[in-house]
């Protein structure tokens, strides 16, 4: 009789003990899943692979990472497109925006021919960013949040061992697998076109003064500037397209390191105020100085947005791999050169919100 007891009593300990193991799961399923340090909210699954992919060489995932924001949308539209329609491999876009571009951006993708498209799509919540950006009140919130989307990749792409970033104001004219594929040295966490490459060389941004060199993007005058020892003839690179060791990034911690130096930028202003302008490369710069690797520079052709001029002879823009309108000319501006390359691969707003401002308007006006 004893016995007997003792074993009921064991098997109803071990029944609770089962049933508050499930409970505990669950809790922390739940935690898991509705817990995100950065706001970052799936709006979108990714839909199955589809049976052209299933079909042909290569059915790895590539993650590829783009902001689309609501004044720029048909640029990040373009872009998408042109990586889509040119490669056989199964890309899967991550297109970071803001909760009130959503709707807009769902809509231009499911009633075009991008449709079939592997996309999910994450909603930034701009509130991580305070207390790492300073606003200068004379100019009001001029911050772009989305900007800073690509210091958070591990937290973006968390299943994903390597990922492209790229901006919206670019066009893919080739394989995507190429890129993707760089080689990346071992301990670099990212692979950027280098400012001094060859291509770039090819044209020299009129007026740039030192904008290809360390001192055109952090004040050498700064004592926690100098302490680092970068040399301030250092030459740059471009953050717009790089491709991603998210693994390598996870365990540098690449992320905590960019906001280190975004919040010591507040507190200290450590970046230039006299040639490049931009607040998001300098602590791009400082965290990957002489710790990344390169990509073929054909896969980043940049500067065509610098000014309204023609700087590549028209072999060279078909020859590219991508094209990089970065400067104040976008593509879909008035004055943008090699326009009508851009103009191929977009796709028509369905709601009519974005309209392009042809370059042909601004011909018939000074006539």
């Amino acid at each position: 009789v004893n016995i007997s007891i003792l074993v009921v009593a064991v098997v109803i300990f071990l029944l609770v003990l089962h049933h508050n193991f499930l409970s505990l799961s669950d809790f922390l399923k739940r935690e898991l899943t509705d817990s995100n340090p950065l706001g970052l909210q799936p709006i979108d699954f990714i839909p199955a692979v589809p049976q052209r992919l299933t079909d042909e060489r290569n059915d790895k995932e590539i993650s590829v990472v783009i902001a689309a924001s609501d004044e720029r949308l048909g640029g990040a539209i373009a872009a998408i497109n042109s990586i889509y329609h040119n490669t056989r491999s199964n890309v899967v876009f991550y297109i970071v925006t803001l909760n009130d571009t959503v709707d807009h951006l769902r809509l231009w993708l499911s009633k075009s021919a991008l449709q079939n498209l592997r996309y999910r799509i994450l909603d930034f919540d701009p509130h991580v960013l305070e207390g790492k950006v300073q606003v200068d009140p004379q100019k009001g919130d001029t911050i772009k949040p989305l900007t800073f989307a690509r210091f958070y990749l591990p937290n973006l792409v968390p299943h994903a061992e390597k990922a492209i970033y790229v901006d919206d104001d670019i066009i893919v004219q080739d394989d995507i697998l190429d890129l993707y594929n760089t080689p990346l040295k071992p301990g670099h966490a990212a692979a950027f076109s280098d400012d001094c490459d060859s291509t770039t060389n090819k044209v020299a941004v009129r007026g740039a003064g030192n904008q290809y060199n360390y001192i055109g993007f952090l004040d050498y005058k700064k004592e926690t500037i100098r302490k680092l020892a970068m040399k301030a003839n250092t030459c740059t690179f471009n953050p717009g397209v790089f491709v991603a060791n998210l693994t390598e990034w996870r365990l540098q911690n690449i992320t905590k390191q960019l906001e280190k130096w975004m919040t010591l930028n507040v507190a200290e202003e450590l970046y230039s105020r006299t040639l490049a302008g931009s607040i998001t490369t300098p602590p791009l710069l400082i965290v990957f100085y002489k710790q990344h690797s390169s990509i073929d520079p054909m896969w980043n052709v940049r500067h065509l947005g610098s000014s309204a001029g023609k700087r590549y002879s028209p072999q060279f823009v078909k020859a590219a791999k991508l094209l990089h309108w970065n400067g104040h000319f976008k593509p879909w501006g008035r004055t943008a050169s090699y326009a009508e390359v851009w103009e191929k691969w977009y796709v028509p707003d369905p709601t009519g919100k974005f309209s392009l401002i042809r370059r042909r308007s601004e011909a018939y006006e000074a006539k």
